[in-house]
């Protein structure tokens, strides 16, 4: 008969146990008590990638606890496009907003590769939420976190050509969703162009011409599925520095 390698978990990953997240998810910020009741909710599913985890507008109030894989976050624009929106992976959360609120999706999340998530309904993630006071403040503290980032991206911008918005947003990702190699960083998810311009504020061409100057300068490098930031500083002094 089959079973789970002991030390891995249900997916094939770490067990429970024995994961890290990130300090700043959800996940990683909990104690691992409250870690432990959170996660004893709902059930384990697996995701393929291109797989929709859930979809704008839907009614659906289900929240996902991500244990590890990339998720990406878009809207719908007025004129058709899909926005992205943000990325969201291992230790986050997805789709808390309709589960707090109850109404229907506000954007639609995609696996960006094989995911691995704790399928919660809106239930049950309430009970815990009233029951348990720290993982209520823990919600609360993320979901704010998130509202910031957002003012933060949108203020930050103002006034910004496209290639310092281009430079900015290369180095967010790759600070906070990179595994960091020497001096640099690698991103591996795909994140096309398209999406890169509707993260920037700028048009896709606009993209392609600064990131082969980033490129000729030695700053990123990119392969198939992957954007190498080979030099976190560099970019740094391209995305912050305007002295």
């Amino acid at each position: 008969m089959g079973g789970t390698p002991q030390g891995r978990g249900a997916d094939g990953g770490p067990a429970r146990e024995e994961r890290t997240w990130p300090p700043a998810s959800l996940l990683g910020g909990l104690p691992r008590p409250a870690r432990d009741r959170l996660l004893a909710l709902g059930v384990r599913k697996r995701y393929e990638a291109g797989r929709v985890l859930v979809r704008e507008s839907d009614p659906t109030t289900f929240v996902l606890v991500l244990l590890g894989g990339v998720v990406k976050v878009t809207g719908r624009t007025h004129d058709g496009r899909d926005a992205l929106l943000a990325v969201r992976m291992g230790g986050d959360l997805v789709g808390e907003f309709a589960a707090l609120d109850g109404k229907p999706r506000s954007a639609t999340a995609t696996a960006c590769g094989p995911v691995a998530a704790r399928v919660v309904g809106r239930d049950d993630f309430l009970a815990r939420m009233r029951d348990d006071p720290g993982i209520a403040h823990a919600v609360n503290a993320y979901v704010v976190s998130k509202l910031r980032a957002a003012n933060t991206h949108r203020i930050g911008f103002t006034g910004c050509d496209a290639t310092t918005r281009l430079a900015r947003v290369l180095h967010q990702i790759a600070m906070t969703h990179g595994e960091r190699s020497g001096a640099g960083a690698v991103i591996r998810w795909p994140i096309t162009q398209p999406e890169l311009a509707t993260l920037a504020g700028t048009a896709e061409p606009t993209v392609q011409k600064a990131l082969r100057r980033f490129r000729e300068a030695g700053v990123v490098s990119t392969g198939y599925r992957t954007i190498r930031v080979e030099d976190l500083a560099r970019l740094n002094g391209i995305a912050f520095d305007h002295r």
